[in-house]
């Protein structure tokens, strides 16, 4: 068995170079070499804002991050999050890497915050937070967190496990609903909770098991506060993450059940910088994460081809320096807008 494990690790240990020969990404991000193409976008955003209500409702009611077939995969491992030698032992594990990620990107951006609890006073939305494996630990750092799930019995499993600690109940909160029910509230007099409420939005480990991401990329963007943080962990689409992730992962070594992922839902690095540009956002890093299943820990490595993990900042509008020209229904200008956007 250890010796399966260790062939296996060492297979992605050597393969790390090779895919740097065959154009993998790493920390590079192509968004600060397309500065110029983001300014242009500016007026673009400017004229979708006032469209922004409408676009709500229309993904709202026709489209949905919710893939059935995942609600029913997870709701049969609802029971187990917290079971650090079990199914999601990989993802407490993936903690010693994701929680600094994302505290050390907030205090650039967010300074001057108290020492033991560098995230009060920020509010932090945990979308797909299962049992609250990252939630609870965002808490402690002392941001008031919001994790929300589809699935309601993980949401159970999380609020039971939250129980235990009363002083960590106050800052942490769970909502068994979607991100895009999330984002809708507020359009129709409800409780304004979603819309643009949050410094950070944190998909851990969520994406490659959605149904919509285009939904997904317009809803993050819609909760959040302008220049505030997206936090994604997920799997790239290549040959080795297939081998690896999927073969090695839960075929023989069993590290996760049989059939959590699907190879055709992985995303490559550039793919989602380019989705979340288009929605908005600047992607500011991207690192690479290496799983080594003999000691089961998570290390940064400078290939992206299996495991990664992206920061992305929503941008903030530049004001215009005559509003009356945004609402100006010249055709001329509309024409211009039309032209920036294309």
């Amino acid at each position: 068995m250890y010796s399966d494990k260790f062939g296996r690790l060492m297979l992605g240990l050597c393969c790390r170079k090779s895919t740097r020969v065959c154009g993998v990404r790493s920390a590079f991000s192509w968004t600060s070499a397309c500065k110029q193409r983001t300014l242009r976008r500016s007026a673009w955003l400017q004229v979708k804002q006032q469209a922004l209500p409408f676009q709500i409702r229309a993904h709202s009611a026709s489209h949905t991050t919710l893939d059935p077939s995942e609600v029913k995969r997870f709701q049969s491992l609802a029971s187990k999050w917290w079971d650090e030698q079990g199914e999601f032992g990989a993802l407490h594990a993936m903690n010693d890497l994701r929680v600094p990620f994302i505290r050390d990107n907030l205090l650039n951006v967010h300074r001057g915050h108290q020492p033991g609890k560098p995230l009060a006073g920020l509010k932090i939305l945990d979308v797909g937070c299962g049992g609250g494996l990252l939630t609870e630990p965002l808490g402690r750092l002392g941001a008031d967190v919001l994790g929300i799930d589809p699935v309601a019995d993980s949401i159970g499993t999380a609020r039971l496990h939250l129980s235990h600690d009363s002083v960590l109940g106050a800052r942490v909160r769970y909502r068994a609903c979607t991100l895009e029910e999330l984002s809708a509230e507020g359009e129709e007099g409800e409780e304004e909770e979603g819309v643009g409420q949050f410094d950070a939005v944190v998909a851990s480990e969520v994406v490659e098991h959605l149904a919509d991401l285009e939904t997904f990329a317009f809803c993050c963007s819609h909760v959040l506060k302008p220049g505030g943080s997206l936090f994604i962990t997920t799997i790239n689409k290549t040959n080795l993450s297939y081998a690896l992730g999927i073969v090695a992962a839960e075929q023989l070594l069993r590290i996760v059940p049989r059939g959590t992922h699907d190879w055709e839902k992985f995303i490559s690095p550039v793919e989602l910088e380019r989705l979340l540009e288009s929605n908005g956002f600047s992607v500011q890093s991207i690192r690479g994460m290496l799983y080594n299943p003999v000691s089961g820990k998570w290390s940064w490595t400078d290939s992206t081809a299996i495991n990664y993990a992206l920061h992305a900042v929503k941008l903030i509008e530049e004001p215009q320096p005559d509003r009356a020209q945004a609402d100006n229904p010249d055709p001329e200008y509309r024409a211009h807008a039309a032209s920036t956007h294309n």
